[in-house]
């Protein structure tokens, strides 16, 4: 009978989820999209959050990691973990080059995202809510959430890096579209509100970068957080304990 680490999924989820890891080490230095490599110079635009926001990916690392082991070793068979695999494994091999990506091509790059973010929202929203929540859906809302976020941010810089739009307009216009989706996810679900206080994670970072210097933008970010809030809120009270 074929032993659990010989079945191929958990094992590439487990082989995906330490290369995605470990690929920060590849690129110590990416600080965000470099402001030379767009026509309109912006140092700090306005859709991206505080730099202490993006320490959660230290969590989200460890968090799938544990994720992969455990679900290696003990649920290699189950079928509802396995119904998760295929999409995690896509959006996981895509974050592994993301890093090596985004130093050179912010276009490629903000693709790449939202491959990541595509795959990440099709595994959360096949996760079931019991068993194993801690293990199983509370690691792919994080990592979803905060992709949700990441790619509103990516895609914003974009729009304002190559003079689509200013950089407040950009904002204003990320920031809805990452609260329409993430409100939309978030209800779809009816569980897992460590989705939705993710991305609150986000917004309020973004509050706290832009400040008295963009009211428009911090406004809108505090709104945002309200509204995910009642979302996070609704579905935590309807939630199965």
């Amino acid at each position: 009978m074929t032993g659990p680490a010989l079945r191929p999924k958990p094992v590439l989820v487990l082989l995906m989820a330490l290369a995605f890891g470990l690929s920060p080490l590849l690129t110590p230095d990416f600080r965000g999209y470099d402001a030379t490599q767009f026509p309109v110079r912006l140092d700090a635009p306005a859709i991206l959050p505080a730099g202490y926001a993006f320490g959660i990916w230290g969590l989200i690392y460890l968090w799938l990691v544990l994720h992969a082991g455990f679900g290696l070793w003990r649920r290699a068979d189950d079928p509802t973990w396995d119904g998760v695999r295929a999409p995690l494994i896509l959006s996981l091999a895509v974050g592994a080059v993301w890093l090596y990506v985004a130093v050179r091509d912010p276009v490629w790059a903000s693709v790449l995202i939202a491959v990541m973010l595509a795959g990440a929202l099709v595994a959360l929203l096949r996760a079931p809510g019991v068993p194993d929540r801690w293990l199983l859906l509370a690691p792919l809302a994080v990592y979803a959430g905060w992709l949700s976020a990441a790619t509103g941010v990516s895609l914003g810089v974009l729009l304002a890096g190559f003079g689509w739009l200013p950089d407040t307009g950009a904002a204003v216009v990320l920031l809805v579209s990452v609260l329409v989706l993430a409100v939309s996810v978030q209800l779809r679900l009816g569980r897992a509100p460590e989705y939705g206080l993710t991305v609150v994670w986000a917004l309020v970072a973004v509050c706290v970068r832009n400040g008295a210097e963009n009211l428009a933008v911090t406004a809108l970010a505090a709104a945002g957080c309200a509204v995910m809030l009642a979302a996070a809120w609704r579905v935590r009270q309807g939630r199965s304990p």
